[in-house]
């Protein structure tokens, strides 16, 4: 971990500085397949939905205080079988690109995730030309898994989605524990 950059779990106080954050990769870059930058409470509703649903969030702060960026993991998909699997998301202030940021805060989603015993990590980069997202998520270990062509359109210009994967713990080496349930989304009956 970068020694200069510290991570706390996301507090409301943070919403204000994720929105700005979030807008920017919104109005200026293919992260994220949104058009309009969502407000500040939508923002902290999208918040409260991943905490409460057993999901980490992260920000990154430098020794100032400044929030850098920040992480989360959710679902991957809606259904119960995918209980066991996470879709990441990093998002890095632009005045911190290049800083290592990025990387702390995967590093640390991905290990919150194994933590607490999920067992694949999904990557849904926007982009194929996305040579800094594609590169951090390869130097943590994610494999290519797909490419799905021309799947959104945004800033004048089709956008592939590149999918890439890690194995979580275990992985798909063994079934997951009956005994322990990941997030709270799906508790089990």
């Amino acid at each position: 971990m970068n020694a200069s950059i510290a991570l706390n779990d996301t507090i409301d106080a943070d919403i204000s500085a994720i929105t700005a954050i979030y807008a920017d990769a919104v109005l200026n870059g293919t992260a994220s397949f949104e058009l309009d930058p969502p407000d500040a409470a939508e923002m902290a509703r999208r918040f409260h939905a991943i905490r409460q649903a057993g999901y980490p969030h992260i920000v990154a702060r430098d020794g100032s205080g400044e929030l850098l960026g920040y992480a989360y993991a959710g679902s991957y998909r809606a259904r119960p079988a995918y209980r066991w699997t996470v879709e990441n998301s990093v998002y890095v202030a632009p005045s911190a690109k290049g800083r290592g940021v990025g990387r702390t805060l995967l590093a640390e989603i991905i290990a919150r995730c194994e933590a607490l015993g999920f067992r694949q990590m999904i990557a849904v980069i926007g982009g194929s030309e996305h040579a800094a997202s594609i590169g951090l998520h390869e130097a943590l270990g994610f494999a290519h898994a797909g490419v799905l062509p021309a799947t959104g359109f945004k800033h004048g210009r089709w956008l592939d989605s590149v999918l890439m994967q890690k194995p979580l713990g275990a992985g798909s080496s063994m079934p997951p524990d009956p005994d322990t349930y990941p997030g709270t989304l799906y508790p089990p009956a």
